[in-house]
């Protein structure tokens, strides 16, 4: 689960640089593009299928791209939120309103005051205590609607993926290299036929560490939108079935 962070100068570029190195490998491979980080048995298996910008019903990036990253700078920690439909619905240029949509995603801090092979303990500690998402469905009429398609609010450290994540009473440790948050297989429920685009709003409420080695903390909350298109039609978005071996 662990990931190595670029030197200062180079992190932006360099993770922007894997991300779209990633999805090249989907490609061609048909493994995970995200498997370093999450594992083998949950991303899409090949990428989607990218809409000219005429098609798409709703500016994304996630729909676009089939991935989604974000980098927020916060006392110069960065804070990562990265996500990904899974094999279920892979595709994301149909993903209709009709039927559910499924993503997966991942929360990570990283400490650009250090280096890349900085010892972990010059490092500074983040903390996720909680981790909350609200979704908002936008019509073709430019209104949006009450529908809320998705919902999330939760001790961050109950519903992460990995059963033991190290964890205080700040919360659960999510300072690469040595920890992460992860969720999978998250389900957005069906909407209504006139829809063509939905927002996920995240909100991670972190404890940062003011200096490594301090012990000392303080209290952030980490936000981020994220616009997905939907497709007109009348067909449901359709699930895939995966078998229980598949890489």
């Amino acid at each position: 689960m662990s990931r190595i962070h670029p030197r200062p100068s180079l992190r932006r570029s360099a993770v922007a640089v894997a991300a779209a190195g990633a999805l090249m490998l989907t490609g061609l491979t048909g493994c995970s593009a995200i498997d370093s980080l999450t594992g083998n048995d949950d991303p899409s298996a090949a990428p989607s299928a990218t809409p000219t910008a005429s098609e798409t019903p709703y500016d994304s990036q996630f729909t676009r791209d089939g991935t989604f990253q974000s980098h927020i700078n916060i006392d110069n920690l960065d804070f990562v939120y990265t996500l990904y439909p899974t094999k279920s619905t892979p595709r994301t240029n149909e993903w209709y309103p009709k039927g559910k949509k499924y993503f997966s995603f991942t929360f990570q801090a990283y400490d650009l005051d250090r280096d890349l092979r900085d010892p972990f303990r010059t490092k500074r500690k983040v903390y996720l205590d909680r981790i909350r998402v609200t979704s908002q469905v936008v019509t073709y009429d430019g209104s949006t609607s009450g529908e809320k398609p998705y919902s999330l609010d939760a001790v961050a450290k109950n519903v992460t993926f990995d059963p033991e994540p190290l964890s205080t009473k700040y919360g659960m440790l999510i300072t690469s290299p040595k920890g992460a948050f992860e969720l999978r297989n998250q389900a957005i429920r069906p909407t209504s036929m006139d829809t063509k685009g939905l927002n996920l709003f995240f909100t991670a409420t972190v404890w940062m560490e003011r200096r490594a080695g301090t012990g000392s903390f303080v209290k952030k909350k980490v936000s981020q939108k994220v616009p997905i298109a939907i497709f007109k039609s009348d067909q449901p978005t359709q699930a895939q079935s995966i078998p229980v071996d598949a890489n």
